[in-house]
């Protein structure tokens, strides 16, 4: 089976169309700027990228399009729609309301809408893009997949908050997580590295991007993760704050004359690694070279930022009463050979000894531990798509 997993944002769309039975991607690309002008990246298997400028006044256009590369007889690599089984939507928050992935139908998009409040800029965003394709291909099997499902096992201990209870009854206010994808792609490829049953082992999975996320999983489950309600708790970030004293809003409200909302904006957008190095960049590798260079602002943005995974890798030693893997993925997991070391240089009481040459090497799915370390440190690149091609494709 042919399935199109769709990513959907504001103003842009993330495609790939992967065959199911290979787990091969047929085809993958980007629209950006919907609403604006409109531009679609697109790629047929490993040929090369090719852009096209393309008015999308909506993103039903943008969807359009995306079916019309796929099926082109130049560069299309189906020949028809019916040549797609089914659709997987990336669906950022699923509230209580799902455990695991969802067939769409109008009780599930009724669901969806219901945990917009929960993320007001993601979710009406995924829902357009699902509407979009129901409208285009509306025979067509579609499956929602949920970023926050996966944590969705953490016990109570773990996801509640130090306030009102009232406020988890009335607005289900808690700790949920995100990256749910991410984080049960790698914790599977890690047992399997390791030649171990998921169901027998503790990993610790730090999905370190522009937006980073700790996961604890304990026999095949989510226990504890540091993204909370949103995602802006937990880690420092590309440009998020992460964990901090909340009366340092009502603080800067006073001195600033600010609100909360342009206070919100300002953790979210300016803040993290970003606002750490004096708004150099949110880019690791800039702030590396920064850093090499004498940039003390970027040295210590690097520093915090490393020191901060360290102390959730530790905590979730403790909340999972050790830990037998931990693997490194996304963006900066991946391929920053020095924030890894960073963050190990912390854990040398696990009995972690470091493959210093395992550890140079980028993007591979490799163990930069030695063999005689006491836990197992893996680089797993992470892939999403994938993981909802696979949900979708159980469902349907």
């Amino acid at each position: 089976m042919n399935v199109l997993v769709i990513n959907c944002g504001s103003s842009s769309l993330k495609f790939q169309l992967i065959d199911s039975e290979t787990e091969s991607v047929l085809a993958k690309g980007l629209c950006e700027r919907i609403g604006i002008d409109g531009s679609l990246t697109y790629q047929a298997g490993d040929n090369e990228k090719v852009t096209s400028e393309k008015p999308m006044p909506t993103h039903s256009e943008a969807i359009q399009f995306v079916i019309e590369a796929l099926t082109s007889s130049e560069s299309g690599v189906v020949k028809s729609l019916s040549e797609i089984g089914a659709v997987g939507h990336r669906i950022v928050h699923g509230g209580e309301k799902f455990a695991k992935s969802a067939i769409i139908n109008e009780e599930v998009l009724a669901a969806i809408e219901e945990c917009n409040d929960l993320a007001p800029l993601h979710n009406p965003a995924n829902l357009i893009g699902v509407n979009a394709c129901l409208k285009l291909m509306p025979e067509t099997p579609m499956v929602a997949v949920f970023d926050t499902a996966f944590h969705q096992t953490m016990p109570a201990k773990a996801y509640m908050y130090g306030i009102a209870y009232d406020y988890y009854d009335k607005y289900k206010v808690r700790r949920y997580g995100f990256h749910g994808t991410s984080h049960s792609y790698v914790s599977k490829r890690a047992a399997a590295f390791v030649g171990k049953p998921y169901d027998g082992v503790k990993t610790i999975v730090c999905h370190l991007g522009n937006g980073s996320s700790i996961s604890a999983v304990l026999n095949g489950e989510s226990v504890d993760t540091s993204m909370g309600m949103t995602p802006l708790e937990g880690l420092v970030m590309g440009t998020r704050s992460g964990d901090l004293d909340p009366a340092i809003l009502e603080f800067l409200a006073k001195k600033e004359g600010k609100d909360v909302f342009e206070l919100m904006s300002i953790l979210n957008k300016k803040s993290g690694v970003f606002g750490l190095s004096g708004n150099l960049s949110s880019d690791f590798r800039d702030l590396e070279t920064a850093a090499n260079e004498g940039n003390d602002k970027a040295r210590i943005a690097l520093e915090v930022f490393a020191y901060r995974v360290a102390k959730y890798v530790g905590a979730y030693v403790a909340a999972m009463n050790g830990v037998d893997v931990i693997a490194f993925t996304a963006g900066i997991g991946e391929n920053s050979g020095t924030v890894r070391k960073s963050v190990l240089n912390y854990l040398g009481f696990l009995g972690i000894t470091l493959d210093e040459d395992a550890n140079k090497k980028r993007g591979e799915e490799i163990q930069i531990s030695t063999a005689d370390s006491k836990v197992k440190v893996l680089v797993i690149p992470t892939n999403e798509e994938l993981t909802i091609a696979r949900e979708t494709v159980e469902l349907v």
